[in-house]
């Protein structure tokens, strides 16, 4: 089994190829998979305009507002419309379909759960309490607000870990007021 630490602060950013903003991968499966073979892959986005998301055939994608006021979602057909401008609400879409996006205001920056379809799922949950996570093969967790013990990892607010190869459970418990932390745990489908 492999754990990683990161931090939020030190993630290289990678250009959009349409300009309208950036990315920060965190983490994808296998290591050092591209965009067209990833199992999972999770990243922090910084959306600075509006337009079109990239459309990724056989991927499930979660997607949820970290910072910012956020935008609004929408296929052209009306298929899907959603505000995603209430932080910390995951929210759940194919990636099959064509979105197009468009500013609530300012920059917003948003965390990103993708998972290639048939091969795993993603449970993303966000936690404000004392839990314990059960085992997943593969996973991440980012402290969002506040300071986190997990297991015996002390991380701040913007740090995190991520595991691959092996069942891995964890014990969270925020060490103050108000905190929060996301859980994502990969699973094979």
């Amino acid at each position: 089994m492999s754990v990683q630490r990161f931090s939020r602060a030190t993630l290289r950013a990678t250009p959009w190829k349409n300009g309208g903003g950036t990315t920060q991968e965190i983490a994808s499966w296998p290591t050092g998979a591209g965009l067209d073979s990833f199992g999972w892959r999770v990243s922090i986005a910084t959306i600075a305009s509006p337009g079109p998301f990239s459309v990724f055939p056989g991927v499930d994608r979660q997607i949820m507002l970290l910072e910012g006021d956020g935008v609004r979602l929408f296929t052209h057909d009306g298929r899907v419309s959603h505000r995603l401008d209430v932080p910390h609400q995951p929210f759940a879409f194919a990636g099959d379909d064509p979105i197009d996006c468009t500013l609530l205001g300012s920059a917003s920056n948003d965390f990103n759960v993708m998972t290639r379809h048939g091969q795993w799922r993603a449970d993303v949950q966000v936690l404000n309490h004392a839990t314990d996570i059960a085992p997943a093969p593969h996973g991440l967790l980012l402290a969002l607000r506040g300071d986190w013990r997990l297991n015996d990892e002390a991380c701040g607010e913007g740090e995190g870990l991520y595991w691959t190869d092996a069942a891995q459970a964890w014990q969270a418990a925020p060490q103050g007021g108000d905190a929060r932390l996301v859980a994502v745990r990969f699973v094979p489908a």
